[in-house]
């Protein structure tokens, strides 16, 4: 190769590695040297390569002399690379040192600073995206890094003791802060049985019935992950050998997040003009889009949907029915609210899912509103067509049903009133709805069965290896590749105690329910536990692989509906939604979980402290929702339950 050449090549990729970097890398990792790809902390302008050939490209590299050399990135035959896919390889890093900081007062003060409450009765809603916490506590952690005093605080009637400031802001406290966060502000589902009962049955659960029933749902779903994590977390390959049955590129939001991690921990260590510049961008950016959001959703709402067709003809019904966005096909209809865009199709965030996925969601939308939506309106497909578009109950000539009359004070059917008001009728667009919902959920068990199932077989016969000969073997022995061989450093967390947290879980949910405090019989929450750990894998598998989490809601209220419809008692409607909670909120969190411990295993943080920055994280977030639960019920209860209209509609 060309002295012009190698300057070219190493202007963006090489810069010194310091010999203390070296002797680091070689007692802490089982990788040559020659594999160590050095970034350029100087370089005055950023590398760009071609992503799509960079696993073949040659790069600079430092041999085990210190000296030069130009090689392939990824040699074929390491065997400690060759399993982790290059996607992975190009973001993560490969070495570690296990005295590292972890856990420290810095990580618990911005962990209580930055879990904030989901936002739960919105139609749409920007989300509380991970990444500000991430990119907020990166500034935060390393402000306090330089500023704190190195005081050591003793704990109260203790010997042990803790420094305010440990030392410099480490990558790996920088996780966990934010997957405490992450656990915290996500969203709970626990809240639409408790909503429900006080909106349209004038019940209030008592605090002390839904505080606890929101936590065990929450530490049901980390026993979910627990299940789930003996096949998907260590596994190099998951989840990528399945994605390449659809795209050859991969978008997951773990592995965007680790980039950001590795990023800021570059940046933090030895910050460029170029890093420096792009990060007063960012920022800027940011000032603007936040100061802009100030209007759709505050000044002038009309910017949330900005229909062309109705201002062209506002008198024609056709034409507002073509071009309106709410409650009509939105045909030529844009919005200018960043919340409306960014729940389009519950798709996730529109930067990390797969384009692929936004596709189909895309032709879901096609389908049903500009396909479905205007045979059912001209062409009568619906039925009964009072309402296309709407997720309330009506009676036939098109009033809303008063559900408060069918039910009896012992919270059964009132058969005489439901046969005088006749029988309940919903919008036919929710009515398809449903129908989607079961297919999505059965053909996505027909997909894991098909596709699946050789990967998922091979974690199994692993699972079982390590629990044979008497001895059980550490999950990370079983894999050769670098990032496992590197987790060896940390004892794994056992597999008892997530037994304690389902144990716990399971306790608080059959109390509350014996109490009869929650509308089910005790038996169908052993059904609902039981279908949230068999699907728990293969749509963990779907969800790694699509950034999409499948509705199981209406699946799970429609066994629900089978089962208590064969025995006596137990109609109230609020029953359903305790089940599907259960069953349903429960692996939804379990997907979270699992995101958060695969991040953890990219960043090489020690499972028992991703372990317990999860349960911290989901036990104090937990009075925190139901909090903005409570204010809401309190301060909004008419536009929630519909008696006054919403001034921003």
């Amino acid at each position: 190769m060309s002295e012009t050449s190698k300057d070219r090549l190493r202007a963006p990729y090489s810069h010194d590695v310091q010999s203390s970097d070296l002797s680091r890398l070689s007692s802490t990792s089982n990788v040559s040297l020659r594999t160590t790809l050095a970034d350029d902390g100087n370089s005055g302008r950023t590398p760009n390569p071609d992503i799509n050939n960079e696993k073949h490209t040659t790069v600079l590299f430092v041999d085990d002399k210190g000296e030069e050399n130009y090689e392939e990135a990824v040699p074929d035959d390491d065997p400690l690379l060759r399993d982790i896919p290059w996607q992975v390889r190009r973001v993560i890093s490969l070495d570690d040192d296990p005295n590292t900081h972890v856990i420290t007062f810095r990580y618990f003060f911005m962990t209580l600073l930055f879990i904030a409450p989901a936002q739960q009765f919105r139609t749409t809603h920007a989300p509380y995206s991970i990444f500000f916490v991430q990119i907020a506590t990166n500034y935060l952690g390393d402000w306090m890094a330089r500023y704190l005093p190195a005081r050591e605080i003793r704990l109260p009637f203790t010997k042990k003791c803790f420094s305010l400031n440990p030392g410099p802001f480490s990558s790996k406290e920088h996780t966990m802060v934010t997957i405490s966060a992450s656990s915290g502000a996500t969203y709970n589902m626990a809240f639409l049985p408790i909503s429900i009962a006080e909106l349209f049955f004038d019940t209030r659960i008592k605090t002390m019935v839904a505080l606890p029933f929101m936590w065990a749902v929450v530490i049901l779903g980390y026993g979910y992950a627990a299940i789930a994590r003996q096949f998907l977390i260590h596994d190099p390959q998951y989840p990528c050998y399945l994605y390449r049955l659809v795209t050859n590129y991969t978008r997951y939001q773990a592995l965007c997040q680790t980039a950001l991690f590795e990023t800021q921990k570059r940046q933090r260590q030895s910050p460029s003009p170029v890093s420096r510049r792009q990060m007063t961008i960012f920022f800027l950016v940011l000032g603007g889009v936040t100061l802009w959001q100030f209007l759709p959703e505050f000044v002038f709402p009309f910017l949330q949907s900005l229909s062309i067709l109705c201002w062209m003809a506002p008198q024609n019904k056709t034409l507002n029915f073509i071009g309106g966005g709410l409650g009509g096909m939105g045909v030529l209809n844009f919005s200018l609210d960043w919340s409306s865009i960014s729940a389009f199709g519950k798709a996730g965030s529109l930067f990390l899912t797969p384009w692929w996925t936004q596709l189909i969601v895309y032709l879901g939308f096609v389908v049903n509103c500009w396909i479905m939506l205007p045979l059912a309106k001209w062409g009568g497909i619906g039925g009964w067509s009072k309402y296309l578009m709407s997720n309330r109950r009506y009676t036939v000539n098109g009033t809303t049903y008063p559900v408060d009359q069918i039910m009896t004070s012992q919270s059964s059917l009132n058969e005489t009133a439901y046969a005088e008001l006749g029988p309940l009728y919903m919008s036919t667009q929710l009515r398809w709805g449903m129908f989607f919902d079961f297919a999505s959920y059965s053909s996505a068990m027909v997909w894991m069965a098909i596709f699946g199932y050789p990967a998922i077989k091979s974690a199994w016969l692993k699972f079982k290896d390590r629990s044979s000969n008497g001895r059980r073997k550490p999950v990370s022995e079983q894999y050769p590749d670098q990032l496992n061989v590197l987790m060896r450093n940390y004892k794994e967390v056992p597999l008892s105690w997530f037994m304690v947290l389902i144990g716990s879980a399971f306790l608080v949910i059959m109390t509350v329910v014996a109490k009869t405090d929650l509308y089910i019989p005790w038996w169908t929450v052993l059904v609902a536990m039981s279908t949230g750990a068999v699907v728990v894998v293969p749509l963990g598998w779907l969800y790694s692989m699509s950034n999409f989490q499948l509705p199981v809601g209406t699946t799970n209220e429609l066994l629900y509906g089978l089962m208590v419809n064969s025995v006596d008692g137990y109609k109230h409607p609020v029953g359903a939604f305790v089940y599907s909670t259960i069953a349903g909120d429960a692996w939804y969190r379990a997907q979270i979980m699992l995101q958060d411990q695969k991040i953890g295993h990219y960043m090489l943080i020690p499972p028992r402290a991703v372990f317990f920055s999860q349960v911290f994280g989901s036990t104090i977030g937990v009075p925190i929702n139901y909090g903005v639960v409570r204010w809401v019920l309190n301060l909004k209860f008419d536009y929630v339950s519909g008696k006054l209209v919403d001034p921003a509609r």
